[in-house]
């Protein structure tokens, strides 16, 4: 008897959590229902998701995108600061709805996180002074004595962990703190990508640009979710592909001068 009802308990504490979870709502359903979609961005990033330091203004592809988003799904957008550093804690947390800033795909990511399908991918490109002599070409990155710092959180920590072999790496809690110890001459070259290298072009004057001679580490970039929602992942998809088909997205890229890093069909 006893036996008997301690099973008969532990089939409806079953059969309940089983019912809670069929009706709790998925992510697209509470977005509708809530009336906003909750974008991560992470507003440094130019060309991207970068807010205009005396407009307060953001701009870039992905704050274009995000919008159109919104406006597809009906609802209103609000964006949520974020960084690469703390990508997968704001998305996992439940920060944000989707991170929307020009995500790279690394092994250590997709384990967290759920991608949609790239649009832009980009190399890895270096940064230096242009009074810096000991720096010239890619070739004389990964020289002794060479300082080269890296923001940690973003994908070129690992990447460039793993390339350098005689260059010392130096990993920067911020990305301000990798171009200030360039600045500084503490370090000879920051690692980055495409469009933070524009940014460092047009709006310093003391930025010069190392690019790589041939491919180096080409990085698809898309946005990214929580897994285990296929009805939402599948509805982001939607909107991307439709935004391919009807030219939204090349026109963003256009706009926002990023041409040479889309992917095309």
């Amino acid at each position: 008897m006893k036996t008997g009802m301690i099973r008969l308990i532990f089939t409806c504490m079953l059969t309940l959590a089983a019912v809670s979870a069929h009706a709790q709502p998925g992510r697209l359903e509470r977005v509708v229902a809530a009336g906003e979609v909750r974008v991560c961005v992470w507003p440094d990033y130019y060309g991207i998701s970068y807010r205009n330091p005396k407009t307060l203004l953001l701009t870039g592809i992905d704050i274009d995108m995000a919008r159109e988003l919104a406006r597809d799904l009906g609802v209103r957008v609000r964006f949520v600061d974020s960084s690469f550093a703390r990508l997968i804690d704001d998305v996992n947390r439940d920060r944000c709805d989707i991170a929307m800033f020009a995500i790279g795909i690394t092994p250590q990511r997709v384990a967290q996180l759920r991608f949609t399908r790239p649009h832009l991918a980009s190399d890895i490109y270096a940064i230096t002074t242009k009074s810096n002599r000991r720096v010239q070409t890619w070739q004389d990155i990964d020289q002794p004595g060479v300082v080269v710092a890296v923001a940690r959180g973003t994908l070129h920590e690992p990447v460039m962990r793993e390339k350098l072999k005689q260059a010392t790496l130096l990993v920067t809690s911020s990305t301000q703190g990798r171009e200030q110890e360039v600045e500084a001459g503490r370090a000879d070259v920051f690692m980055t990508d495409y469009p933070f290298s524009r940014r460092m072009l047009e709006t310093t004057d003391w930025a010069r640009l190392v690019a790589p001679p041939t491919r180096y580490h080409l990085t698809p970039y898309a946005y990214a979710m929580q897994h285990g929602d296929d009805v939402w992942h599948a509805r982001v998809e939607r909107f991307m592909s439709q935004a391919r088909r009807n030219g939204l997205l090349q026109a963003a890229v256009k706009r926002h001068q990023l041409d040479p890093i889309l992917i095309g069909d």
